[in-house]
């Protein structure tokens, strides 16, 4: 796999991907679409689809939660069309290590498990529209903002 044709998504990008009213659906939607269609491998994780469901079931983020079926039908469907990176010990490996070197708490130990996750399948590159909260690992993999 060359780190050209391979990319993790984010879950913020996953979200915007399939909730229709969201203000950067489109967006999301076509980066996701585009890639696939010229080959790319897109790669999410067992860690996004937790935070999917976490997201789109709160009643305090969005405000008509999705339906689970609706919910468990979009997870198989990723399972299906994407790569999934399971949490193997060597990502905890990974996270102790990025933990060790990089001033990181609370929330950002998350993302420091996707790059941990990253690191541990030799995925450079990271979709997301939250790119400050990953800088912190800029030398370590590559940010590709959504917008």
């Amino acid at each position: 796999m060359t780190s050209g044709n391979v990319v993790f998504v984010d879950t913020n990008v996953l979200i915007y991907a399939n909730v229709a009213d969201s203000p950067l659906h489109e967006v999301a939607l076509s980066a996701i679409v585009s890639r696939y269609a010229a080959g790319v491998d897109i790669w999410i994780s067992r860690q996004i689809l937790r935070e999917y469901l976490a997201v789109l079931t709160r009643r305090d983020v969005i405000i008509e939660p999705k339906p689970a079926s609706l919910l468990v039908e979009r997870i198989r469907f990723f399972e299906k069309y994407f790569h999934v990176a399971e949490d193997t010990p060597q990502v905890t490996e990974k996270l102790l290590s990025l933990v060790e070197r990089i001033p990181v708490g609370g929330k950002q130990i998350h993302d420091a498990n996707i790059v941990a996750t990253m690191q541990t399948y030799g995925i450079v590159r990271l979709l997301t529209n939250n790119v400050s909260d990953f800088e912190r690992f800029s030398d370590m993999i590559e940010i590709l903002p959504l917008v």
